[in-house]
């Protein structure tokens, strides 16, 4: 790891080594396995991550309209972020599992030398639009986890949850009135969340006023849950007001 300052990044870092723990003891038929994103299989989840982290060292170095549109132009026809990732990695794909492995640890690791030598404060251009370089890194550090669980469950190894979660935690509670606003809705008033660290700790996450809808329950089901890998049917989340419903449908971590 690097002299990484900020606990953010650090996470970022960690969430990397985990994963390429789990990367290099793979054979060459887990890296063919099928995952939880649909169509993709362990190696193209595993680009992707490389193709999403070279996106963000081009945000965090004020270049990402080149790089973007660069990406857009692999896509046939209009679509979404969604639709352009898959048009992505459907262009590159076919690199061996080595190549996969050493464009990813190569990206990671550019990846966090470039935020861990800037001002987090920093205001950089993203898909989802505007936003401080330290929110680019937490997002990062968040599709990095979700994505080592598919990798992980598409092998059949064990995720364990850790004290990085508060970050995926808190920036699921941060972007409500985001994912509010892109489902053309608006919220009955602000949201808590008063969650349990794997640890069993308690980690609490509330507004400045007096919120109008609290969520309660395990921070990893909630993560998990963000990251659109876990139906909230299915887990032992709770809440009262106005929008606990909505914001269990609506909650995430990714543009």
């Amino acid at each position: 790891m690097l002299g990484v300052v900020d606990p953010v990044v650090e996470a970022l870092a960690a969430e990397h080594l985990e994963l390429a723990d789990l990367l290099e003891g793979l054979s060459e038929t887990e890296w063919s396995a099928p995952t939880r994103c649909v169509g993709w299989d362990v190696s193209d989840v595993v680009l992707h991550l490389a193709q999403s982290d070279a996106m963000a060292i081009a945000s965090a170095s004020g270049a990402l309209g080149e790089r973007a549109a660069v990406a857009s132009r692999t896509q046939d026809g209009a679509g979404g972020v969604d639709d352009m990732a898959a048009s992505m990695v459907e262009r590159e794909r076919g690199l061996s599992n080595e190549e996969l492995l050493a464009r990813w640890s190569w990206r990671g690791r550019e990846l966090v030398e470039v935020l861990d030598s800037m001002d987090l404060s920093t205001r950089v251009e993203w898909v989802a639009g505007d936003l401080s370089a330290r929110t680019l890194a937490t997002t990062r550090q968040s599709e990095t986890w979700i994505h080592a669980g598919d990798v992980a469950d598409a092998v059949g190894a064990e995720q364990t949850p850790s004290h990085r979660l508060r970050f995926v935690a808190r920036l699921a509670w941060r972007t409500l009135p985001y994912a509010f606003a892109s489902a053309g809705l608006t919220m009955a008033g602000p949201a808590s969340f008063h969650l349990v660290s794997p640890s069993g700790s308690a980690w609490a996450f509330v507004p400045d006023g007096t919120p109008a809808t609290v969520i309660k329950g395990p921070a990893a089901e909630l993560c998990c849950v963000a990251a659109r890998r876990l139906d909230p049917a299915n887990t032992s989340l709770s809440g009262s007001g106005p929008d606990v419903c909505r914001i269990l449908t609506l909650v995430r971590t990714y543009a």
